[in-house]
This record gives structure tokens, C-alpha cells and sequence, in this order.
């Protein structure tokens, strides 16, 4: 596996690096040679956030891309959350895989990215998939981009979903982490 090591707002020590590079080239049992990670480590300069030592990995295969951030007060925290959290993304991928294949087509997944596991080697338990626990209905109003953000400051959640007035299709509006909001707008 391919891995790039980056730092942005911390001073990147090489015993950092190290353990970073350490850490994630475990999760190259599970990938193929061809495969490609990015580390991102950085530290936020606001005094208010306690968990300011952040930690962003993407992994680009031949198939999906896998990503996950984590952030603690603690750089090396973050590392071992962020690898746990990568570890459980793949293996979860990897198990989809293999069960939609059902073994008869075990060269697709390793053209995907993914090393196969041996056929003696024990599959690793499959963590249980998410399910709807809750669902809620409500009345999608038209309205503005601006208005909805509006309505979303007034009922405090994370994000709105509207009906924008001016093109009459569904939209939500979402708090971003830099305090500005987003748009997301459907395409049919």
C-alpha cells in the first residue's frame, strides 16, 4: 500500500509519521498492492475545541473509497481511532463482497482492491448493519435556501429539509464545521 503521510497547522515529527504509517499499514493485509492512502494530521488553532488534534484517511482502491476522520486532544489518540474506525469500514466492505460473490467469483474482489481470504483462513465476525429505528414525518414547505437556514437556527438541529420556492425541488440545508451552511440540492 501506497501511503502519504501530510500535516497541516502541527509541526509532523517523524516519530509521528512513524507511528501513523505504523499503524495504517496493518489495514494493507485487507487491501491490495495498487492501493492508495493519504494521512491527513492537523491541529485546530480554536482555543474552544477540545479535541483539536485531528486526523482525516482516505483510501483509494480500484473500487470504493474509504475515508473516516477522527479527532481527540491527543494526536496519537486520534491515529488509533481513525485506524479502528478504517479497520471496521473495510472489513465490513470486504464481507459484503464476499457474500455477494459467495466464493464463485473471488477474482472480481481482488480486481476491486481486496485481498481474498484464504479458504481455511476463518472470516472475521461481520459487525451488525444499521438499521431504521425511528422514522418521523413532516410537511416539506416551500421556502428559500435563505429561510430554511433560518428555520434551521430556530429548531437547532443539524440540518433542514425543504422545498426550495424558487426551483420547486426537494433541498436540504446543513450546518458545515467551519459555523457556514451548506446546500444540497436534488437532481432527477
Amino acid at each position: 500500500m501506497n501511503l502519504t503521510v501530510k500535516g497541516r497547522n502541527l509541526v509532523l515529527t517523524d516519530a509521528i509519521s512513524a507511528y501513523a504509517e505504523e499503524k495504517l499499514g496493518r489495514l494493507s493485509k485487507y487491501l491490495a498492492n495498487g492501493s492508495r492512502c493519504e494521512v491527513e494530521l492537523w491541529s485546530e488553532k480554536n482555543p474552544s475545541i477540545a479535541d483539536n488534534q485531528a486526523v482525516e484517511v482516505t483510501i483509494f482502491t480500484k473500487g470504493p473509497i474509504i475515508r473516516a476522520r477522527e479527532a481527540s486532544p491527543d494526536i496519537y489518540a486520534s491515529i488509533d481511532l481513525v485506524c479502528a474506525k478504517l479497520e471496521r469500514q473495510v472489513k465490513k466492505y470486504r464481507g459484503k463482497l464476499a457474500a455477494r460473490s459467495q466464493g464463485a467469483h473471488r477474482e472480481v474482489l481482488a480486481s476491486e482492491g481486496f485481498q481474498i481470504p484464504e479458504e481455511n483462513e476463518e472470516p472475521e465476525a461481520e459487525a451488525p448493519t444499521p438499521r431504521i429505528v425511528k422514522t418521523k414525518q413532516f410537511m416539506v414547505k416551500p421556502m428559500t435556501p435563505e429561510e430554511a437556514a433560518l428555520q434551521l437556527e430556530l429548531v437547532g438541529h443539524d440540518f433542514f429539509v425543504f422545498t426550495n420556492s424558487e426551483t420547486h425541488e426537494t433541498a436540504v440545508v446543513y450546518r458545515r464545521r467551519d459555523g457556514d451552511y451548506g446546500l444540497i440540492e436534488a437532481q432527477i
